[in-house]
């Protein structure tokens, strides 16, 4: 299957940053997005380094359906969850790579997972975020993560860890592991979460709900912001049109000052990003750029999936995207600058 792009709008960038490169460096650097799908699991890069010429190359992969992606540039590679190989699935020499060519997994893990949603990365650690059924009965809520190293032979599956809750997005902060917690409009924090080996059931840090979300899924940080996105309901009457994400400046002080089991008011404390124009239904991931204070998100409901990027966001509200393709079943984004 071809994945079809449509440029509906133009991309901008701005900084509010006080470590904002120069705007030749902005130019003569990279930045690239990375974006994976779950129409068939092909790998599409968007090259956001010229703001008013974005140029896009789609990777054809084994994989039908992949969720969760991540570029390391010491290898030039890019790692996949793949939902129909149940594997993760490592693609090195990609800057090579010409638009439309079949890539090969230069290293992969065995076939371990049973629905991969998310996966975060810590050094030579690999965390994949999985919402299958843990206990196997569906009245209680539970989920896991695996654990996996990686080495230049492939990936290694070093444990699992079992939560109470169903998982989605996570990204890591320091040592720390992030997790949206999926059903809700909460955000959990599990310390050190690396330092624990075993395969074992973990309790989170804390938690706590994220005020003005009513089911959150997509998560990314840099530089002190996090943003989560919102995707409403889920399937349904207005399920392409009901999403949103929430910005939230000085991440780690209002974090750790609302205790475990309390509430980050939306005053004062977050922006919220939603409305008609925004083309938000289920937007199920997020990246980051704080060096042009740009929020990349991967939407699956409206138009089938689409690849959005929001700029002047300060004031929140019903923003139209600064660039807005559609990508079949979009599923998940990861950004990098050099």
């Amino acid at each position: 299957m071809t994945v079809v792009l449509l440029t509906t709008g133009a991309f901008f960038s701005c900084s509010s940053d006080d470590d904002a490169a120069t705007d030749d460096t902005v130019v003569n650097g990279r930045a690239e997005l990375y974006a994976s799908n779950n129409s068939n699991g092909n790998i599409t890069k968007y090259d956001v380094k010229e703001e008013d010429d974005v140029t896009t190359k789609t990777f054809l992969t084994l994989s039908l359906d992949s969720e969760g992606i991540f570029y390391d540039p010491q290898e030039d590679a890019v790692t996949q969850a793949s939902r129909s190989l149940l594997q993760l699935n490592t693609y090195a020499d990609i800057s090579l790579a010409e638009n439309g060519v079949n890539i090969n997994a230069s290293v992969s893990g065995s076939a371990d997972l049973e629905s991969p949603r998310d996966l975060a990365v810590n050094g030579n650690f690999y965390v994949v975020a999985d919402n299958a059924d843990a206990d196997g009965n569906p009245l209680t809520a539970d989920g896991r993560f695996f654990v996996y190293s990686k080495s230049s032979s492939g990936f290694t599956l070093r444990n699992v860890i079992t939560v109470d809750f169903n998982v989605w997005g996570i990204t890591f902060v320091g040592n720390d592991l992030y997790a949206v917690v999926d059903n809700t409009a909460d955000l959990a924090v599990f310390t050190n979460f690396l330092n624990t080996t075993s395969t074992t059931t973990l309790q989170a840090s804390k938690r706590i709900t994220i005020e003005g979300i009513s089911r959150t899924h997509g998560i990314a940080y840099d530089r002190g912001t996090m943003i989560l996105t919102d995707i409403g309901v889920a399937t349904g009457a207005g399920a392409d049109t009901d999403g949103g994400f929430h910005v939230i400046t000085n991440f780690n002080s209002k974090f750790n000052a609302v205790a475990d089991g309390g509430v980050l008011a939306v005053a004062g404390n977050q922006i919220r990003v939603a409305g008609s124009n925004t083309f938000l239904g289920n937007p199920v991931a997020a990246a980051f750029d704080a060096e042009t204070n740009t929020v990349y998100i991967a939407e699956r409901a409206n138009s089938g999936g689409r690849v959005l990027a929001f700029t002047n966001f300060e004031s929140g509200g019903n923003l139209t995207p600064s660039m807005n393709y559609t990508l079949s079943g979009a599923s998940s984004v990861y950004f990098y600058r050099e």
